[in-house]
């Protein structure tokens, strides 16, 4: 997307950021690439070349890629100096949910979604390159994390696929976006992927970190090899009493190991964790984790309300928009294989390895990738 400026547009970062002669690299992709600036500044450079491809609406979507490189592995990432505005709050049926916004109130909508232990600030270096681009970037805390409420007390605390998905979908509804990009990460991801394959018609585009993670209580009852089980420990644990006590007295210490497992290589700082982790301060929060856990096992109930769309995900409907994948080179949670969610994707795809020690909170830990990924879908959608 380009912004209105005359023909000799300055690079907003320029003074900040001399380039340094980078090496060129190719985003990875199935068929077709876009090039990165790469340099001895890593995601700096990537950075600046971002804001210069977004703004001039000038990136190559035509020759083949190899992996993109984020930042060096084991450099400290610092806390984002970016910070969201003041939270802003709208009702559907079920919630009153808290989201942040960014960018030109008429740009192209992006709905970005957090997961699971994370919350919004995933998004918060993601945000403002994709504002400096001209999208309207809107970022809603998930039911059960930071300031969004139940409206009711007597509503099930209920974290199943189709609740999240329901819940975007209203909130969409009530801020009048129209054909929105979606992209996700974790619990957002699969939300994301409910919304492409359910609604596609409603969706431009779809980012994915980790693929087309869309299950089901079926699929959650087959059993997996040793090795893959050991990977879901916390998931057998959340499903005993035991598990569901142990999390509400530790939940600042689980999250802090699960971002340490996960992403193995992201050296965050204090700042940083304790900024994310005041949203598991929700009151809903265990119960909503816990029952998303327990659901996808089978072991609790979902709602009646939800279970045509459950029928309709078991049966893995494809991804029949313009889609971009990611993986990170290092991510240590469990996912599926890019090669096994391949033919999900029937419409534009491209499927991106994010080199540099990328763990599983990708838009985090490399945001010009991952907003990279967002302006590419658009432009894929034509």
């Amino acid at each position: 997307m380009g912004m209105a400026g005359d023909g000799h547009r300055q690079d907003p970062w320029h003074d900040i950021f001399p380039p340094k002669s980078p090496t060129p690299m190719r985003a990875p992709g199935h068929g077709s690439g876009t090039q990165l600036s790469i340099g001895p500044d890593g995601a700096q450079l990537e950075r600046r070349g971002f804001l210069l491809s977004a703004l001039s609406g000038a990136a190559c979507l035509a020759t083949p890629a190899t992996p993109a490189r984020a930042a060096p592995p084991g450099r400290l990432m610092p806390t984002p100096s970016s910070r969201f505005g003041p939270l802003k709050r709208v009702r559907t049926s079920v919630l009153e949910i808290a989201y942040a916004e960014a960018g030109p109130a008429d740009g192209r909508p992006v709905l970005l979604l957090h997961g699971w232990p994370y919350d919004i600030h995933t998004y918060a270096d993601v945000a403002p390159l994709l504002a400096a681009a001209g999208f309207r970037v809107i970022i809603p805390y998930l039911r059960g994390f930071g300031a969004t409420r139940f409206l009711a007390e007597a509503s099930p605390r209920n974290g199943q696929q189709a609740a999240l998905a329901s819940d975007a979908i209203e909130l969409m509804e009530a801020l009048g976006l129209e054909r929105p990009i979606v992209g996700g990460c974790d619990w957002g991801a699969r939300t994301a992927c409910v919304l492409a394959v359910l609604y596609p018609a409603r969706v431009r585009a779809l980012v994915s970190v980790s693929g087309y993670l869309i299950g089901s209580q079926a699929a959650g009852a087959t059993p997996l090899a040793p090795e893959a089980e050991r990977s879901w420990w916390y998931q057998y644990y959340f499903a005993t009493e035991r598990g569901r006590q142990g999390y509400a007295l530790h939940t600042h210490d689980f999250a802090r190991l699960i971002w340490k497992t996960a992403s193995p290589r992201w050296t965050f700082d204090e700042p940083t964790f304790l900024r994310s982790v005041a949203a598991l301060n929700n009151p809903d929060h265990v119960p909503v984790a816990i029952h998303n856990y327990r659901w996808r096992l089978g072991l609790a109930e979902g709602e009646a309300r939800y279970a045509a769309m459950e029928e309709r995900l078991a049966s893995f409907p494809p991804v029949t928009i313009p889609a971009v994948t990611l993986e990170g080179d290092a991510n240590g949670a469990p996912r599926p294989r890019a090669r096994d969610y391949r033919a999900r994707f029937t419409s534009a795809y491209e499927h991106r390895l994010v080199e540099g020690g990328i763990g599983h909170n990708l838009p985090q830990e490399a945001p010009d990738a991952f907003a990279r990924a967002i302006v590419d879908a658009d432009r894929m959608a034509g």
